[in-house]
C-alpha cells in the first residue's frame, strides 16, 4: 500500500465507495438511473476506469478486496473526474449472492480471475456452475456476462460452464473477439509478448429463460 493509496482510501473511500447493504440501491448510489454493470476483481483499477471514461452513460460497480487496488482506482476516480464509479470492497460471492437484486444489471465483467493454476486448487476458480448461476440470475434479459483469462485450460473449463448454464447463450461460437471497449492491459500485452493466449468469452442473459 503506497502513502498516495492510503490517502485515498481515507479521503475517498467516503465518497466513492459503497456500503455493503441488502440489497444494493443502484439509484440511489450513483444519483440516476441508468445501465449498471458490475465488475469482479478490478486489480488496480485501469481497465475500470478506461472503460467508466469512455461509457459516461453507464454507471460501474467495483468489487475488489486487495487494499492497494481500491486506493488506486479511487485515485483515478478523482484525478479523472469519473461520476459513473463506485467501489464495493467486500468478498464478490457475497456481493452477487445477497446484494444485487435479480434481473438487476446490464452486465458484468470478470477479467483475468486467479487461475490457480495448480490442478489440486483448481476447486477454488471463481467461475464454478453455482457461482455462474448466481451471476447469470443477476442479469437482466440481453444483458451480458464477459469473462478474460490468459490461461488456456481456464478458458476451456469456462467455456464449458458457462455453455452448461441454461440461462446463457454464447454471443459466439465460441471464443469472442476482444470488444472494442476492453482496453489491452499492461499485464495483457505482457502476456501476448510471452506468447500466451487471451480468451474472451461474452455470453448473453435468455431473454425466454
Amino acid at each position: 500500500m503506497s502513502p498516495a493509496q492510503q490517502r485515498a482510501c481515507d479521503e475517498l473511500l467516503p465518497r466513492y465507495g459503497v456500503e455493503a447493504a441488502v440489497p444494493l440501491d443502484f439509484p440511489t448510489l450513483f444519483g440516476r438511473r441508468a445501465p449498471v454493470v458490475l465488475e469482479i476483481g478490478f486489480g488496480m483499477g485501469e481497465t475500470t476506469a478506461a472503460i467508466a471514461a469512455a461509457q459516461p452513460e453507464v454507471d460501474f460497480l467495483g468489487v475488489e478486496m486487495h487494499l492497494p487496488g481500491v486506493g488506486a482506482l479511487l485515485r483515478r476516480i478523482d484525478e479523472q473526474g469519473l461520476a459513473n464509479v463506485r467501489v464495493l470492497r467486500h468478498d464478490a460471492v457475497d456481493v452477487v449472492a445477497s446484494m444485487i437484486a435479480p434481473g438487476t444489471l446490464a452486465g458484468i465483467h470478470v477479467y483475468f480471475p486467479d487461475p490457480w493454476p495448480k490442478k489440486r486448487h483448481h476447486k477454488r476458480r471463481l467461475l464454478q456452475p453455482a457461482f455462474v448461476r448466481e451471476l447469470a440470475l443477476c442479469l437482466a434479459p440481453l444483458g451480458y456476462l464477459h469473462v478474460a483469462t490468459d490461461w488456456d485450460d481456464y478458458a476451456q473449463e469456462i467455456l464449458a460452464t458457462l455453455t452448461a448454464e441454461p440461462l446463457l447463450e454464447n454471443s459466439a461460437a465460441d471464443f469472442a473477439p476482444r470488444p472494442a471497449y476492453r482496453p489491452l492491459t499492461k499485464f495483457e500485452a505482457r502476456g501476448l509478448r510471452l506468447g500466451h493466449g487471451v480468451h474472451d468469452l461474452i455470453f448473453r442473459r435468455r431473454v425466454s429463460a
